[in-house]
């Protein structure tokens, strides 16, 4: 019995990866606030439950916004891991 040691991307993650790279990453931190600052107004208002609900993306759009930057400095999966990508330059020893 042979395990595959395929580590990469699927499609849905690529396609999902490719899309949003795209966007700038403080886009993920004006969301945030923006979720904190209306619920603080939802809070004033007394609409307390949809405060906590509004309240609770700020997490997950920051989430969002780590896994956007990771994928940027990272890149997409490459298709070729061979040893020279981690090997070193040429003369320098």
């Amino acid at each position: 019995m042979t395990l595959k040691n395929d580590h990469s991307e699927g499609k849905v993650a690529k396609a999902i990866e490719s899309q949003t790279s795209k966007l700038p990453s403080d886009t993920f931190l004006w969301a945030a606030l923006g979720s904190m600052a209306v619920s603080a107004t939802l809070k004033i208002f007394g609409k307390d439950k949809s405060a906590l609900f509004v309240g609770q993306w700020a997490a997950p759009f920051l989430l969002l916004g780590v896994y956007n930057k990771i994928v940027k400095v990272e890149g997409h999966d490459k298709e070729d891991h061979s040893i020279s990508d981690y090997a070193e330059p040429d003369g320098i020893l």
